[in-house]
């Protein structure tokens, strides 16, 4: 019994681990498609804020919303894409994140 609870316990800590980088992979894939979108599709955002925006991006999208920019990434940034970041800017969250993100871009 005791050696059924340790097996449990490492195949919890394993699928939890993989999550982790599954999760890592997805969101380093979706940061660089709203990335390209920012630099592509929003002429006005200074060069030196478009990793900070996309991180604020990114930090408050929901998992679906990771997975849909992670596809973007591979197929490539559509007006669905656009409209998607642009949805996500819209959350009081996001743009809270992104006026510190802005102002700390343009003081460095």
């Amino acid at each position: 019994m005791r050696a059924l609870l340790i097996v449990s316990l490492l195949a919890l800590a394993a699928c939890a681990e993989t999550t982790q980088a599954v999760d890592g992979v997805a969101r380093r894939s979706a940061k660089a498609a709203v990335a390209e979108t920012f630099a592509t599709r929003f002429p006005m955002v200074p060069k030196a804020a478009v990793t900070p925006f996309s991180d604020c991006v990114i930090d408050n999208a929901s998992a679906r919303e990771i997975g849909e920019f992670a596809k973007d990434a591979v197929i490539g940034v559509s007006e669905t894409t656009v409209a998607l970041v642009r949805s996500v800017i819209e959350r009081p969250e996001t743009q809270s994140c992104i006026t510190k993100a802005g102002l700390a871009a343009l003081t460095a």
